[in-house]
């Protein structure tokens, strides 16, 4: 079977200039945000584990009550 080939050809266009968009395709939409996502998730559970071990280290007991409250929701499954 013979190759398909496109050619472009340009001539110059006297009238209002015309630009082009080229949209996303959805399934690249979506890889980008569930991968946004995922590391945006691990950074705060990160940070989270960091404020509970200073906390436990400080012998600050209310302040590590508070973080793994919110840490709960990190691990909820």
């Amino acid at each position: 079977m013979k190759k398909e080939k496109v050619i472009y050809r340009f001539h110059r266009y006297e009238g209002k200039v015309l630009y082009a968009k080229k949209e996303i395709s959805f399934e690249l939409k979506l890889a980008a945000r569930l991968l946004m996502d995922e590391i945006c998730f691990s950074y705060n559970k990160e940070q989270l584990n960091q404020a509970i071990d200073q906390s436990l280290k400080t012998s600050r007991q209310h302040d590590f009550l508070q973080l793994s409250e919110a840490y709960r929701q990190y691990v909820w499954e």
